[in-house]
């Protein structure tokens, strides 16, 4: 009996003696996986596209933003002043005028400062005589001008229309002869009569080289005088 537990004690003691050199190469190959596995994590880490965040511990120090400062007091802007429109003048109107005892047209212009002609035309005068004591004129205003007629070529086309401005002492008939018109043509043209009074500054419509102008013959200074018969 003595003899087996000798046997049976060697075979614990050599079990115990295997462990104890097992144990240590055991661990050892877990630290060696467990440090492979973590270098492998490690590289994989460093390498992919969206990198684990670190711990907290191994974070950098993220630098705390300056305060900028405030400016305590607001410029504004200075205004400029705006310049106030220049103002025009505006022409002043025709005024009226009641013929006193002692005036003319002449006088009354004078007085006035514009032309007889400007008051003829205005108050639809024939001629300057035209006028009489009460009577009220109507005066136009300084610088007003007189309608301008068309400017007359040298050469004209038979029937070409031109704009006249009538003139004191005018009537159809002078007008045509002027022209080489006829009394007629013009009055159609101006929807008036032949007979109708021209007013000074009134502007007609004349048709031109629409006559064949007469002829006045022209004595001859050197034509023998004939002598009366006894």
């Amino acid at each position: 009996m003595a003899e087996n537990d000798h046997p049976a004690s060697d075979v614990i003691d050599a079990y115990r003696r295997r462990r104890d050199r097992t144990m240590p190469l055991l661990l050892g190959g877990i630290a060696v996986v467990l440090l492979a596995v973590g270098l492998f994590l490690v590289v994989l880490w460093l390498t992919g596209d969206n990198p684990p965040a670190l711990p907290a511990f191994f974070a950098s120090r993220t630098p705390t933003a300056s305060t900028t400062p405030t400016p305590t007091e607001t410029l504004t802007p200075s205004i400029t002043p705006t310049v106030a429109p220049t103002e025009t003048p505006t022409p002043a109107g025709p005024t009226t005028y009641i013929v006193e005892v002692g005036d003319n047209l002449t006088s009354i212009a004078e007085k006035f400062g514009i032309e007889v002609l400007l008051i003829m035309s205005a108050n639809n005068l024939v001629s300057a005589d035209q006028i009489f004591v009460g009577q009220t004129l109507i005066i136009p205003p300084v610088g007003s001008e007189l309608p301008t007629e068309t400017a007359i070529p040298l050469t004209l086309v038979p029937g070409t229309r031109i704009d006249y401005v009538v003139k004191p002492g005018d009537n159809l008939q002078s007008i045509a002869a002027k022209f080489n018109s006829t009394a007629e043509a013009i009055a159609a043209l101006n929807n008036m009569k032949v007979t109708d009074v021209l007013f000074v500054g009134r502007i007609l419509i004349v048709p031109v080289g629409i006559a064949t102008p007469t002829i006045t013959p022209t004595p001859n200074p050197n034509s023998p005088t004939p002598t009366p018969l006894p």
